[in-house]
């Protein structure tokens, strides 16, 4: 992949300068973000209901059993290509110690403790803090010989320090237990709160400090950054903060951190579009919220980067993104159905001044559409706790925007009416095939009706050893065949940045939306397409409907097909008449019975990760040309039943 750079803007080194930052970060020791846990006031200033639910959601983890992380089990991925035997006992034991620790806060008397205790010195025992996907060391594969993203040891390498995303999130999980809870169990065990302090040092705040050459730090031709920096420099900020005792060396870290996000913030969109996709989004733009709200909060207010108009984009992107409910739109990795962090989302809404962000995170409190694969980080779980009051009075109507174009990632979106999800909804995107956590989908599109998609974005399913490795796009959900795009000469799709759409042309206004792009470019040259014009409309008004218009030009015109992935069943209804199964009244695909002949394939859904969101099956219908010519045109019209 080759990094495409938007142009490097040090935004925050311009606006928090060493001088900054140097007079206006408090000192650790005057740096008190929430009650502690001796600060019984604090705590009890919660919400009854607050702490009585905190209390009961770490009632069940008393007296238990820390899940076993064996070798065997690490080694799975390695020798399976399976990462999620592994990954679910290991976060088992972090939601456990996260809840654990909010309980004894919330409630004050010592009877979490022994298992915090527990849970801490479990943590410090392992010998990594990542998960097998992001262990390497090339002491032990110098040649790159192990097929996946990094050379293996297939163990971690004790001696090779890693800082990935999850080893960075157990570093902050243990600052936040030393910053509550250190003063209480320092009492008994002052030797467990140096163990904090020393692992946390040793396994990533030196090795981040030391080491330049981190894949997630920097921009190269070659590749460039995505939801791994924000991510890492929100628990390294967080770990800095609140743990180091050196003032000059906490200023230096800030400072470090600072330009890495500026590294992140160089590869965005004027637009604040994330190409990750929605799901990385809580874990892209929320992070960098979370790096933003730290800096502010340790500075009184005074290093305040929330006025800058890309920070304010990127967290519109998300309710830009919304379809209804549970429902987002899905290009990229990532579910269909997402359960963005209501609290971050609200406060986010607040630093900017959106009251219509603030409401889409209200919207997503308390909804149980999609629970949380895991707890929350603790250093998201407190602002939540602490903001409980003035959330349940927020207003809990998502903004459901009419439309929204945007031009630096391709994306268009657009509803019938504001505010509402009844009636048709369409997103459509083009870009290129090289972005972060890429399908190869440029031309691809979502139709919902009524808030349910019925055109779909299958996703990606639960992640293995192949979904980060040169054999990716063997992953059926990964190809274009299984997009809503058309089939050129039998071939689909290529990945790769010059796989891209040209002449991308949008108008959103009150009576339509529409897209217009080339995707040839998108098929290699086996496909023989000189050029293939398609326009995605969606017209409002007394008849409302979404129009597809393919105008193809190519070498050679062998076969020809247009595939259309489907949520429910799709009916034959008649000659030209498709009948998708919605969930209150179908969508209707009219198409032209000269030009097409129609089938339907049934695709079995066995993961883990679609079957929640899809059900047992989703649905394959195939268009196929009846007599390929080398230039044509063909519409489609989509209604509601």
């Amino acid at each position: 992949m080759v990094a495409t750079l938007p142009g490097q803007r040090d935004l925050l080194q311009t606006l928090f300068t060493p001088e900054r930052v140097r007079e206006h970060l408090l000192p650790r020791e005057r740096w008190r973000p929430y009650p502690q846990a001796t600060d019984r006031a604090g705590w009890e200033a919660l919400p009854e209901e607050t702490r009585t639910r905190t209390i009961a959601a770490a009632e069940p983890h008393l007296g238990t059993a820390w899940p076993e992380l064996p070798a065997t089990l690490f080694l799975e991925y390695r020798r399976e290509g399976n990462r999620s035997r592994y990954e679910a006992r290991y976060n088992a034991r972090r939601t456990a110690l996260t809840r654990l620790v909010l309980g004894e806060c919330a409630e004050g008397g010592g009877r979490f403790l022994d298992d915090i205790v527990n849970g801490v010195w479990a943590l410090c025992e392992e010998s990594f803090w990542g998960v097998p996907a992001h262990s390497y060391s090339p002491r032990f594969a110098p040649d790159g010989s192990f097929r996946g993203r990094y050379p293996s040891a297939g163990l971690p390498d004790t001696a090779y320090p890693v800082v990935d995303l999850f080893a960075a999130e157990t570093g902050a999980l243990l600052a936040w237990t030393h910053y509550l809870l250190g003063d209480t169990l320092g009492q008994e065990l002052p030797v467990l709160v140096d163990r904090i302090e020393r692992e946390v040092g040793a396994r990533i705040l030196g090795p981040y400090r030391a080491i330049d050459d981190w894949r997630w730090l920097h921009n190269r031709p070659d590749h460039a950054v995505n939801n791994w920096n924000p991510w890492i420099h929100s628990n390294v900020l967080t770990m800095n903060l609140l743990l180091e005792a050196d003032p000059a060396v906490r200023e230096a870290t800030v400072l470090r951190v600072i330009a890495g996000l500026d590294e992140f913030l160089a590869v965005y969109h004027d637009d604040g579009g994330c190409d990750e996709g929605t799901s990385y989004w809580g874990h892209a733009g929320a992070s960098l919220y979370d790096c933003l709200d730290l800096l502010h909060s340790a500075s009184g207010g005074a290093l305040d980067a929330f006025d800058l108009p890309l920070v304010e984009e990127i967290g519109r992107y998300i309710y830009r993104m919304h379809i209804g409910g549970a429902w987002f739109v899905n290009f990229a990795d990532g579910g269909a159905k997402v359960s963005p962090e209501g609290s971050l989302l609200y406060g986010y809404g607040k630093r900017i001044g959106d009251p219509r962000l603030m409401a889409q995170g209200a919207a997503a409190l308390g909804d149980p559409a999609v629970p949380a694969k895991r707890a929350s980080a603790l250093g998201r779980s407190l602002p939540a706790l602490f903001n409980a009051a003035e959330l349940a009075a927020a207003d809990r109507r998502p903004p459901l925007i009419r439309d929204a174009w945007l031009d630096g990632i391709q994306v268009l979106v657009a509803r019938e009416r504001e505010g509402t999800t009844d009636g048709l909804f369409l997103a459509a995107k083009g870009g290129h095939n090289a972005e972060s956590h890429n399908h190869n989908d440029v031309g691809g599109f979502i139709v919902a009706l009524d808030g349910h998609p019925v055109l779909i974005d299958v996703g990606v399913e639960t992640y293995t050893r192949k979904t980060f490795s040169p054999d990716r796009y063997d992953i059926w959900t990964m190809q274009s065949a299984y997009h809503n795009l058309p089939l050129i000469n039998g071939q689909q799709q290529q990945a790769g940045r010059a796989a891209a759409a040209r002449a991308v042309r949008a108008v959103t206004d009150e009576r339509q939306a529409h897209l217009t792009l080339d995707i040839a470019g998108a098929y290699p040259p086996e496909a023989g397409a000189r050029r293939w014009t398609r326009t995605l409309r969606l017209e409002r008004g007394a008849a409302p409907r979404i129009v597809l218009e393919d105008d193809y030009d190519l070498e050679v015109a062998r076969s020809l097909a247009l595939h259309l992935m489907a949520s429910g069943p799709v009916e034959s209804a008649g000659p030209g008449l498709l009948r998708c199964a919605g969930r209150d009244r179908p969508l209707e695909v009219r198409y032209d019975p000269d030009l097409f002949t129609a089938r339907v394939e049934a695709i079995p859904v066995e993961d883990a990760r679609l079957r929640p969101i899809w059900g047992e099956r989703v649905y394959r219908a195939i268009l196929d040309a009846r007599d390929p010519q080398p230039r044509g045109a063909w519409t489609l019209l989509l209604t509601a039943g």
